[in-house]
């Protein structure tokens, strides 16, 4: 049987790694896939030949739409990430009939529907493992493993970058911008963090999740997406003494309102597993009726355990080369033609319970009036602390947890907090999630 032949978009970290692994693991990858798999073209305007394994056998350009054209490819493998020109040469490719695999989370969660459809329609496969928790074999678990259940909820430590900062400011006691330099010199974070430290990638990554989970199209627009760069190292700290650990969570849970599509700082209980996940290292915990509670851990990103996952699509991709198209696996789990309507809620309708943190005069009745607030809002307070003030200072803070309440009624108590006298500055405000 003839090779399976594959255009590589893309030779720098993932794409690199791709080929050293075909390449150092070819034997082994044709004993799982049937035949051989080998990387014959490839587009990149800039790479490193004394890294990648294999190179002087593959015919390298500049412009990626000559790999897509090239009418001896069976797959292409796009790893050049972003919206553009990653959409055009995939559906290019797509429109040419070849399979695509790819890494790209921002154009999954953006463009995924549109891929999808197109997909279909040809009768070719778009295999996406990479672009969730790198070689952390999620997709393939919630997609197949789990297909049995009926997923009610996943929660999930997906970027590494905000994992690593949480973690050094926990650890070590450090300021949110000393650890960010850190990581940025490390190169864990961009030169523009944004979309680590904001949540906007973890989000691209939670909007996949949902879909596969709930049956539901991809709706990026509709996650709700908080970042970390407001955390101070006094938040961890108090979260310590409660009992919990701040960790940057993407949760999205089905309830009879709809479904719940959410990324930003979360207190989490410091007996739970996933909360014990540090480092640059991801985790996502997948809640089905009929397995119950199962944790995924592992590297969330990097050269070989990302093309780990994307070799991996390549293996099933050729494995499906022969299969009649109507009996393989969907690309979002469901059948193309049973996706949900059911809607994703707004923030204000998600119920959680809070950390409140507010530095307030330090005098009689501020307590009382902040509770007052609260209790007129219709939220119960779990725990309060109250520090002393430091010598020759008039404010303390003042921290305290929440049960359970709509975000909607947090939000107009905060404001009403906010306009008292006593309270300076905004109230920081962190949602707790028990996972239990």
């Amino acid at each position: 049987m003839k090779p399976v032949k594959v255009g590589l978009l893309g030779l720098g970290t993932v794409g690199g790694g791709t080929l050293n692994v075909l390449v150092r693991n070819a034997v082994e990858i044709a004993r799982r896939a049937g035949r051989e798999i080998v990387v014959a073209h490839a587009a990149a305007r800039e790479f490193n030949r004394e890294s990648l394994d294999g190179i002087d056998t593959v015919e390298v350009t500049d412009d990626a739409f000559k790999v897509v054209e090239n009418p001896e490819i069976d797959i292409v493998v796009e790893l050049i990430g972003g919206y553009s020109p990653a959409r055009e040469l995939v559906l290019k490719a797509i429109e040419n009939g070849k399979h695509v695999v790819t890494a790209n989370k921002a154009l999954i969660a953006m463009h995924g529907d549109e891929i999808f459809a197109a997909a279909q329609a040809k009768g070719v496969t778009v295999a996406f493992e990479a672009a969730v928790a790198g070689g952390i074999p999620i997709i393939k678990a919630v997609r197949e493993g789990l297909a049995a259940n009926h997923i009610e909820w996943i929660a999930g430590i997906i970027n590494g970058t905000g994992n690593f900062i949480l973690t050094e400011m926990r650890d070590k006691g450090r300021d949110f911008a000393d650890v960010l330099a850190e990581a940025q010199a490390l190169g864990y974070a961009e030169a523009d963090p944004t979309f680590d430290v904001e949540g906007i990638d973890a989000a691209h990554k939670l909007t996949i999740l949902a879909s596969l989970a709930f049956g539901i199209p991809l709706q990026f627009d509709r996650c709700y997406t908080e970042g970390i760069s407001r955390i101070e190292p006094q938040d961890v700290t108090y979260a310590e003494e409660f009992g919990y650990r701040i960790k940057h969570l993407g949760v999205t849970r089905r309830t009879e309102k709809g479904i719940e599509l959410r990324v930003h700082p979360t207190l989490i209980p410091e007996r739970r597993l996933i909360a014990n996940v540090d480092g640059v290292m991801n985790a996502v915990l997948v809640k089905g009726d009929a397995v119950g509670p199962t944790l995924y851990y592992g590297a969330g990103a990097g050269s070989l355990p990302t093309a780990s996952a994307v070799v991996a699509d390549v293996i099933d991709v050729t494995r499906t080369l022969t299969t009649d198209p109507e009996n393989r696996v969907p690309h979002l789990a469901f059948q193309p033609g049973e996706l949900s309507d059911m809607s994703v809620l707004s923030m204000d309708d998600v119920e959680t319970a809070y950390y409140l943190r507010m530095t307030a005069e330090d005098k009689p009745g501020v307590v009382a009036a902040v509770a007052g607030i609260l209790g007129d809002a219709g939220i119960s307070i779990e725990a309060i602390k109250q520090k002393q003030p430091r010598e020759g200072e008039n404010q303390v803070p003042l921290v305290m947890l929440t049960h359970r309440v709509l975000e909607r009624q947090m939000n107009e108590a905060i404001s009403k907090i906010e306009a008292l006298d006593a309270i300076s500055a905004d109230v920081i405000r962190i949602r707790v999630e028990s996972l239990s």
